[in-house]
């Protein structure tokens, strides 16, 4: 065992859940690094926690890659990475703009393959990649079907992933959250939502995700947390 904390990248830090995230794992001991688009308010995160951050653009899909390499740099190497980014949209298929769809795919597929892609050569054997996808992957809802698209797509991807790094020890997680209290379904840049299950607590779903995230942390590699 080591002395150092684990440290983890969390893309999306300024949302709801990558706020969780990011606190969660402050709590437990570990070094978090912050990544986002909205730069006023990554930079007001990172004061309050002293995180190193990382202003990305889901649209540069080379900067989006390259924010891995770029928080191992200031952490001295990289133990596992969580993406928590996402856009919603809603409406039948032949109502959503091709402009929203592609959105959708950017910003929900693409930008985290990216991000996780360049990931992969520099997260430890032992550690972790890990992207929500949600729920919507398992059982997707009638008015969601671009939103769904890029949702699967993203999850097909970690899957294929989880092949190619096992000889590594790496691990891939594919987060199927469910329907949470964020209010995220309000921001939808497309229609209105269909009616979802019961709302479940944010807190909760995302302090059980980190327990399983950082249990995947191999044992004999894993840096034990400081308190």
């Amino acid at each position: 065992m080591h002395s150092r904390a684990a440290r983890v990248l969390v893309v999306g830090a300024t949302g709801e859940l990558g706020t969780h995230a990011v606190y969660g794992l402050l709590t437990r001991g570990f070094r978090p690094a912050v990544a986002g688009r909205d730069t006023a308010r990554l930079d007001a995160l990172a004061a309050r926690t002293g995180c190193p951050a990382f202003t990305i653009d889901a649209y540069d899909l080379d900067g989006c890659a390259e924010v891995a390499p770029r928080a191992a740099a200031v952490l001295g190497g990289l133990d596992g990475v969580l993406v928590a980014v996402g856009v919603p949209a809603f409406g039948t298929a032949d109502s959503i703009p091709d402009a929203v769809a592609e959105h959708l795919m950017t910003v929900n597929a693409l930008c985290p393959m990216a991000v996780l892609r360049g990931a992969v050569p520099v997260v430890r054997d032992g550690g972790f990649l890990a992207a929500i996808t949600g729920a919507i992957v398992e059982t997707p809802l009638t008015g969601t079907a671009d939103y769904a698209a890029a949702k699967s797509a993203l999850s097909c991807w970690l899957g294929v992933v989880s092949r190619e790094v096992r000889r590594r020890d790496v691990h891939v997680i594919d987060a199927r959250l469910p329907h949470m209290a964020t209010g995220f379904a309000s921001r939808a840049i497309a229609g209105s939502p269909p009616r979802l299950p019961p709302a479940a607590d944010p807190a909760a779903e995302m302090a059980a995700l980190l327990d399983r995230l950082l249990g995947h942390l191999s044992p004999g590699r894993q840096d034990t947390p400081t308190r």
